[in-house]
């Protein structure tokens, strides 16, 4: 279900401003951005988008975790990526999304109605520029998964995993203790994701947790204890 908001967080307050695709807003353009936007709320499972759906709005993702999925024609289905805060949804000029976007933890999304972005968009530099950087840096990540998927271990694998959830999720806690991280996916949907077994899954956090290197509280809450060993762990 989607909830609508409006203005529930302002822009100078946002978490995750300093690496959105607003971060080098400031004065007039940042008053536009304020004036545009509104916020929508997804329960963990909901469906944001299915793909094919028309593009009214672009978003950022404020709060919480989104899958990226395509479905074939047969009914095959595969997740392709994750989005965690700050990501951005759509692109301007598409008209149609082209993936499925499925919130798989409660999700906070701050949304542009698509013809008023675009415009800011044409008229604003240093928003198109930050833009470019957003699409550059995908372009990255979907070549780190390219090599992850094609060469790296299953211990690799999710050492790599783990270390993208701690990075785009974690804040520095009180003397320097990691808070406990969410887990967005349960363990099918990672061996999924990851091109593993469940069985394998299973078996690499179970290894991390008796290295000392991952403590669970539960099954979606986890707290890293050794961030330089999970490091050499991924073969990074």
């Amino acid at each position: 279900m989607s909830i609508m908001l409006r203005n529930a967080i302002k822009c100078e307050q946002c978490p995750i401003r300093h690496r959105a695709v607003c971060s080098r807003c400031e004065g007039s353009d940042l008053i536009a951005l304020e004036s545009m936007k509104t916020y929508r709320s997804f329960e963990a499972g909901a469906p944001i988008l299915w793909r094919g759906d028309e593009l009214s709005y672009v978003a950022t993702v404020v709060q919480g975790v989104a899958t990226l999925g395509k479905t074939m024609e047969d009914g095959r289905t595969q997740m392709v990526g994750l989005l965690l805060p700050s990501d951005f949804i759509g692109r301007p000029g598409r008209k149609e999304i082209e993936f499925d976007v499925v919130a798989a933890t409660d999700v906070t999304l701050c949304c542009f109605e698509q013809a008023s972005f675009e415009h800011l968009l044409a008229t604003t530099p240093h928003l198109a520029q930050r833009m470019i950087e957003i699409v550059l840096d995908e372009l990255d990540a979907a070549r780190d998964w390219m090599l992850l998927l094609g060469r790296k271990t299953a211990k690799e694998k999710i050492a790599t995993f783990i270390l993208m959830l701690v990075r785009r999720q974690s804040i520095d806690g009180i003397d320097g203790k990691q808070p406990a991280l969410a887990l967005p996916l349960i363990r099918e949907e990672i061996a999924d994701y990851l091109g593993l077994t469940l069985e394998t899954v299973s078996r690499q956090f179970s290894a991390l947790k008796s290295a000392g290197v991952l403590e669970f509280s539960d099954r979606k809450h986890f707290r890293v204890l050794d961030e330089q060993a999970l490091a050499v762990a991924s073969g990074d």
